[in-house]
């Protein structure tokens, strides 16, 4: 523990967007067909360094299956929190939860990135007996402790009883408990966020684990039993106090993402597919009048291919869905970051207006059908998949692996693992850099990344910016 904050953490998102840029990002590998361990790879992204771009230290697992898929920090910004912070912890430390195995990992990244190291192992024995949920999920650092997401239940299959969260000790890395006291008609559960000044969390849900483990069920899917759910929560109160259905035709409500200016009462979903005619969505939600409201703000259509171009899976539509699997929004509000891991797309909208999102830059990379090259010639499999913007809101990475068997259904030919990085404009517009590409190690396929000194996607903010 430190005497004094880490100069990580940063009480509001305009001073952490002054802060140094990034000098290393993390991104997970899994083995998809489970032949070897999973691994954290590290890689040096410090322009002008003689290993830019490259992995230069590797955390191998020791054990196989694990599935890595989201991972995240033990502390962050939130430990400024004036109510129950604690700011004298450290950004030290990785907390890496196999989906498939429900066994979670704790990397200490000290004193040096690249001789990172196991710190702890938390087998899923002890999960299921503290917790009684499985195939653990989104990480956020919170001000009293680490959150954990979870996507089953318990019993084998995981649908003995529905998922939810737990909280783990930030220093100490125990299983607490749940987190839940009132859960009201939550079942399904996928990400989570909040707003902490404001005192609420947003949940989102996908399926339980017999919809998604073997890949997509689509009699499930045309049936619209995935879910399509948003859920707003008492966050001190620990109750569910609203859920909206956004119509069960819109399967898949993923990523959500408050704004970072705690004083803005709205944030953005990400909605996988419309089954009525196969396009993707980004819905706003706000609150007011003491009430949580959303609507459906941008529309992303299917993009028609040939037969011959498509996976079994889609070849009876004559078309390729856009499958929004991830969505980021800048540090300063103003941009969200879409990802079309079907088309092969990555949008970028300016979302100063909420409500109204207008489209201002997007890139090929990949896609089902179109499989555009990178700039550098270089075929890039899969799509854009999990999003990661830099504090200055100048670099956006990406990587191009949904999850394994979902993987083999829409990309047969495989998605050797890849990373990319595009450059982002002050006023809209983005273009891919030609001299980042990341190398992974043949048979791996690359998941989420993180930066150091904390991103977008991990950290939550105490104060509104000035």
């Amino acid at each position: 523990m430190n005497i004094r904050p880490d100069p990580t953490f940063h009480a509001s998102p305009k001073l952490a967007m002054e802060a140094p840029p990034e000098s290393f990002a993390y991104t997970v590998l899994l083995s998809p067909d489970f032949s070897k361990p999973d691994a954290l790879a590290v890689i040096d992204v410090k322009p002008g360094s003689s290993t830019y771009g490259q992995i230069v230290h590797t955390v191998t697992m020791p054990n196989k299956g694990d599935e890595f898929h989201h991972f995240g920090w033990n502390a962050c910004s939130s430990s400024l929190s004036p109510l129950t912070g604690h700011a004298f912890l450290e950004r030290r430390y990785l907390i890496i939860p196999g989906m498939r195995s429900s066994r979670i990992y704790i990397v200490d990244t000290k004193p040096d990135p690249t001789k990172a190291a196991i710190h702890k192992i938390i087998e899923p024995e002890e999960i299921f007996r503290k917790t009684g949920y499985s195939r653990p999920h989104t990480v956020h650092c919170g001000p009293e402790g680490i959150y954990i997401s979870t996507l089953g239940g318990g019993g084998k299959n995981g649908t003995d009883g529905p998922p939810g969260v737990f909280i783990m000790d930030c220093e100490t890395f125990e299983v607490l408990g749940r987190w839940e006291l009132d859960r009201g008609p939550q079942t399904l559960h996928y990400d989570f966020w909040w707003n902490l000044p404001r005192d609420y969390m947003v949940t989102s849900e996908w399926a339980l684990p017999p919809q998604f483990e073997n890949g997509i069920v689509p009699e499930d899917l045309l049936s619209n039993k995935y879910g399509h759910r948003i859920h707003f929560w008492d966050l001190r109160a620990r109750r569910n106090v609203q859920t909206i259905d956004l119509g069960a035709n819109h399967q898949m409500a993923l990523e959500v993402r408050p704004a970072h200016d705690p004083i803005r009462e709205y944030g953005f979903l990400g909605v996988v597919v419309d089954t009525t005619n196969l396009e993707g969505s980004i819905w706003t939600w706000w609150r007011e009048g003491g009430k949580f409201h959303i609507e459906k703000t941008a529309t992303i259509p299917p993009e028609p291919a040939p037969k011959e171009q498509l996976p079994p899976l889609l070849q009876g539509f004559g078309a390729v869905p856009p499958l929004v699997s991830d969505i980021d929004l800048s540090m300063d509000d103003k941009f969200l970051y879409v990802a079309c891991w079907g088309t092969g797309e990555m949008r970028q909208y300016d979302v100063r207006d909420p409500r109204k999102p207008k489209l201002a830059g997007s890139v090929h990379i990949g896609g089902i059908a179109r499989r555009t090259p990178h700039p550098n010639g270089k075929a890039f499999a899969g799509g854009p998949q999990m999003v990661e913007i830099s504090r200055d809101g100048k670099r956006v990475y990406w990587t191009n692996s949904l999850y394994s068997t979902w993987d083999n259904q829409f990309y047969p030919d495989g998605v050797p693992g890849a990373m990319v990085m595009a450059n982002a404009k002050p006023d809209g517009g983005l273009e891919l850099a030609k001299d980042y590409w990341v190398n992974f190690p043949d048979g791996y396929r690359s998941h989420q990344v993180r930066l150091d000194g904390g991103d977008c996607s991990t950290d939550s903010f105490c104060y509104p910016s000035v």
